[in-house]
């Protein structure tokens, strides 16, 4: 089977994380996805394989006047077109949605830019770190009473780019379903971030309180959601939020007097200076066994290494192992959404920087000689 996405063209003119992330998605489900590649930039090392894969892959040069006709052959048949330029690149390109949209009035067209395509910063550079902390959410990550903590991994990138993306262009397809029209989505990732501040807004609605790091319902608080460290040094995590869920883990460490005071503030230092103690007299795997039937919620906290080689991962196929063009077995992360019938699938690793260009342009009807001089031309 071909995926749910069978039969989708995405042309994706995006770079680094977050429009390439959204694409792979599409990708992982059975769209054909054309990344559209700049030879000026094969050399800053920016090409990530991981979320490359099951794309074809071709240089353009979309300031020349033969790149331009490459692209609009290529945009005719297109399903969606994704890039993640400033505001107002496209415009200056002659490859905007106004101009794209005469050519194919089907076309779903997204952009995904830090700020949006308006507003007072839409002209502002930034990176994951700036969309974190404009959007409200670098302020409630980290210590109390300490510097703010950047994630180890790209929340604005991934989530308020790529996934909000990806949702965007989803329900455009749906859209045009009913009306036979394309249309513009404009992603925002700081917008994403904000979008993601629902538990921080309840807690100000109800408390009349701005959450601060560490210190909220959710967040370190109390002892039932917290992580503590094990006799070997390592951490658990626990995330007993119904009392009946931390009545068995007081019952489990033989202090059932506190499964009635799980929120109360008049004994919460005391209880989280006994769990913390409590926690540090057994290693990780000790705590492991005692509570891996204990109906408790806690997690042991893993590095990359474990994740990639647990159990879990393993049956639910989040880790597998294909080969690249060359042959060489590359390990790869799984597909989180399963579809019953129409399943994404891994079907190719990332092929290199501009790898498809001659295959994409042979299907467009041009010769190998064709082919060539665009090549020595820097056309491709």
């Amino acid at each position: 089977m071909g995926g749910a996405l069978q039969g989708i063209t995405v042309i994706d003119l995006s770079r680094m994380l977050p429009g390439p992330y959204c694409s792979m998605i599409l990708a992982d489900h059975g769209a054909r996805v054309i990344a559209i590649e700049d030879k000026r930039f094969e050399a800053d090392d920016l090409y990530l394989s991981p979320v490359n894969r099951n794309k074809d892959h071709m240089t353009l040069n979309l300031k020349s006047k033969e790149g331009q006709s490459i692209f609009f052959k290529l945009i005719q048949d297109a399903d969606v077109l994704m890039e993640g330029f400033r505001p107002g690149v496209t415009e200056r390109l002659g490859i905007d949605y106004e101009t794209i949209k005469k050519v194919n009035p089907r076309i779903i067209y997204c952009s995904i830019t830090g700020y949006g395509q308006d507003g007072p910063y839409r002209d502002v550079a930034g990176h994951d770190v700036n969309y974190l902390s404009f959007g409200g959410i670098l302020d409630i990550i980290g210590e109390k009473d300490r510097t703010p903590c950047i994630p180890g991994i790209q929340i604005a990138d991934l989530v308020g780019g790529g996934m909000n993306a990806a949702i965007g262009i989803l329900l455009a397809i749906i859209a045009r379903e009913r009306t036979g029209n394309g249309q513009y989505i404009d992603i925002s990732m700081t917008d994403g971030m904000v979008g993601l501040l629902s538990i921080p807004l309840d807690i100000f609605q109800r408390n009349n309180m701005v959450p601060q790091r560490s210190d909220t319902f959710l967040s370190h608080r109390y002892a039932c959601y917290n992580v503590y460290e094990t006799a070997d040094k390592r951490y658990i995590s626990i995330g007993a939020v119904e009392n009946r869920f931390w009545k068995n883990l007081c019952d489990v460490l033989h202090v059932p007097e506190y499964g009635p005071l799980q929120y109360d503030d008049n004994h919460r230092e005391e209880i989280l200076d006994f769990f913390r103690k409590a926690f540090k007299k057994k290693t990780l795997d000790q705590w492991v066994k005692e509570l891996h039937d204990k109906d408790v919620c806690w997690g042991k906290v893993q590095d990359l290494t474990e994740v990639l080689n647990d159990p879990l991962f393993l049956a639910r196929d989040m880790v597998s192992e294909v080969k690249d063009d060359k042959g060489k077995p590359v390990t790869m992360l799984g597909i989180p959404v399963k579809l019953s019938d129409t399943p994404g699938s891994i079907r190719s690793a990332a092929v290199g920087f501009g790898g498809s260009t001659r295959k994409i342009l042979a299907e467009l009807g041009y010769t190998s000689g064709e082919i060539q001089e665009l090549i020595e031309k820097g056309v491709v």
